[in-house]
């Protein structure tokens, strides 16, 4: 419309100033001893590969658009997702464990990343949307670089574990459009046992700080699409595992309480879930309730709206 200015996302300005490229570099040196998660495992990944079971490139096990994913994102006509295959963290629960424990997928170079995200942007999407991508940021730089030469214009969707390094984050800024981490525990204890590392919650607190201080909260256009900002995600567990409580008045109380959340009703035992109880059961709805109940509480007010699922009942 006349007088708006219509959307570019921030990484265009990075390309122009030839900052991009600067990033890109900056990445790939990182990985000679690398620290671009929260692992920080410290390899050569030219020679080994890390704690996340990969080496200098990526592996994509799918790509295309998706309607599964929250409404700013999924919008109309899909969110582009490319599914990077393993991970840096060990859910003993993931429901996508085929890709994140196993590494279904195939090695990529940063040209076909490109063509994918194009692809992606041809077909409508609203988005490109890169899902647990903290151990491969350095051949998504060089892709996204190779994109938007090409003409990619789409904003680019940060979706992570939530175990992220400052380190990387600051790498990112002026890259990515919308930081959509998860928040899984607020318990270390409870981190270390579900996904095999000592300091979640202290290493996501940070992350999620960093992310919003780079983009703020979620803004969206006329269509309530997303365009930049913090979507949070937090998935509810049996028991209370989660912490539902802390995590949200954490956001709420250093964050923002305008913070976009999507508290997940989905859970399911998948992977080694049956061997960890209580994970090895749905959340019944009343523990949905009550997180939701808590995230009011706190001062959280911007919930995703989707109905929720089929609940389990005690």
């Amino acid at each position: 419309m006349v007088g708006e200015l219509a959307f570019e996302p921030a990484y265009l300005a990075l390309l122009r100033s030839g900052e991009l490229e600067k990033r890109v570099e900056a990445a790939f040196e990182e990985m000679d001893a690398c620290e671009l998660c929260g692992r920080a495992c410290g390899v050569d990944r030219s020679e080994e590969t890390g704690a996340c079971n990969t080496g200098v490139r990526a592996r994509v096990a799918s790509y295309g658009p998706h309607l599964g994913e929250e409404d700013p994102l999924r919008g109309y006509q899909g969110s582009g997702t490319i599914f990077f295959s393993w991970c840096n963290l060990s859910c003993q629960y993931c429901q996508n464990y085929d890709i994140s424990q196993r590494g279904h997928g195939r090695e990529v170079e940063p040209e076909d990343l490109a063509e994918m995200m194009l692809s992606l942007e041809a077909r409508g999407c609203h988005n490109v949307n890169l899902v647990s991508p903290s151990h491969v940021v350095a051949p998504i730089l060089a892709a996204l670089l190779i994109a938007a030469e090409a003409g990619l214009r789409l904003p680019l969707v940060w979706n992570t574990g939530g175990y992220d390094s400052l380190k990387t984050l600051r790498l990112l800024e002026g890259v990515v459009d919308i930081y959509m981490p998860d928040m899984k525990y607020a318990d270390a204890a409870v981190g270390l046992r579900y996904s095999k590392v000592a300091d979640y919650p202290q290493v996501n607190q940070a992350a999620v700080k960093e992310m919003h201080r780079q983009v703020g909260d979620l803004a969206m256009d006329e269509r309530n699409i997303a365009e930049r900002g913090l979507l949070v995600r937090h998935l509810v567990l049996p028991e209370g595992l989660a912490g539902t409580a802390e995590i949200a008045a954490f956001l709420a109380e250093e964050v923002s309480r305008d913070t976009y959340i999507n508290i997940m009703d989905q859970y399911r035992p998948c992977y080694r879930a049956g061997q960890l109880p209580p994970l090895d059961r749905r959340i019944t709805r009343e523990e949905y309730r009550a997180a939701v109940r808590q995230a009011k509480e706190a001062g959280l007010h911007r919930f995703d709206r989707r109905q929720p699922r089929f609940l389990h009942t005690l």
